[in-house]
């Protein structure tokens, strides 16, 4: 981490909790990973596949990035779930009106309220 500059670590960051965004809207995930109706393009194993290639090094480097105790704690409670999560689900037709798949909805919105991060910001501060 330390060869990175503060700019690239709030780039990373702020992907980071872009891709969460896809996580915490329902209506995101029926329009984009059911329906593929656009304009963006993503699917479930795309977001899954990001979330977690770049989550490990921001929980276990969360000093660095400047994350809170709060916010660091909010992520590997969220990280836990969503890995559990994954492991026994595949298919966001089967999954997306389950209560399990509610719960880490709200746990995304969550993690997104703590740092502050909403859809017209796009950027954490």
């Amino acid at each position: 981490m330390e060869n990175l500059t503060d700019e690239n670590k709030r780039s990373i960051i702020n992907g980071f909790l872009r891709n969460m965004l896809g996580i915490a809207d329902k209506e995101y995930q029926n329009r984009i990973w059911i329906k593929g109706e656009g304009p963006e393009c993503d699917d479930f194993d795309e977001t899954v596949c990001d979330f977690f290639g770049d989550s490990d090094s921001i929980i276990k480097n969360y000093k660095d990035f400047g994350i809170t105790e709060h916010q660091h704690l909010l992520l590997k409670k969220f990280h836990t779930s969503f890995k559990r999560f994954c492991h026994e689900n595949n298919y966001p037709e089967e999954f997306i009106d389950t209560p399990e798949w509610n719960n880490i909805i709200n746990m995304a919105q969550e993690v997104l309220i703590a740092f502050n991060y909403q859809k017209d910001s796009r950027s954490f501060s």
